[in-house]
């Protein structure tokens, strides 16, 4: 099911009225929504580190250590100036916003980990390469879509086919996978 949603404009939003918009802007939180696109870098560094397994077979060690964080641990381990103002500015969003973000940031960490839990089984070097690839080219959409929640404007869709895909891929890689 398909269903398009603009977030509703400033003067009518659950964050307008708590948070003054101007500081929600100037720490880059986005006031419309009441969300802040820093939280994005947490999945883009596990897609820069996939990236370069393919030519470095070391850096699954670097993506192993890679975690899921919701979007309140992500601010609250990070060095971000207004950390503290998009978590408050996170909890007044725009439910509808604020649940479609969490949504494919779900399904991002459904990849990674998936993704995570394989390499783990010592996959060699080109297995490895391929499925590096694979879900780099899976999470690049769902960033976008994430970073378009945001802004304020997205087209929804459920992600439950984005979340069953990798783990067959995954399955299937294995599968085929000589000791």
């Amino acid at each position: 099911m398909t269903a398009r949603a603009e977030i509703e404009p400033l003067q009518s939003s659950a964050v307008a009225g708590k948070i003054d918009p101007a500081r929600l802007a100037e720490a880059n939180i986005n006031p419309r929504t009441g969300l802040a696109t820093d939280y994005l870098n947490h999945f883009n560094e596990a897609i820069m580190v996939l990236e370069m397994v393919t030519a470095m077979p070391e850096c699954v060690e670097d993506f192993l250590a890679w975690r899921t964080l919701s979007y309140q641990d992500h601010f609250a381990a990070s060095h971000f100036k207004g950390r503290d103002l998009a978590i408050a500015a996170y909890e007044q969003a725009d439910p509808t916003a604020r649940q479609s973000l969490d949504t494919v940031a779900d399904t991002m960490n459904t990849i990674l980990t998936a993704t995570r839990d394989a390499l783990q089984t010592g996959l060699n070097a080109e297995a490895a390469g391929a499925l590096a690839q694979q879900a780099t080219m899976w999470l690049k959409p769902l960033v976008a879509r994430a970073g378009a929640i945001i802004n304020g404007q997205f087209a929804y869709q459920s992600c439950d086919t984005a979340t069953e895909a990798p783990q067959l891929a995954v399955d299937r890689l294995l599968e085929n996978q000589t000791p």
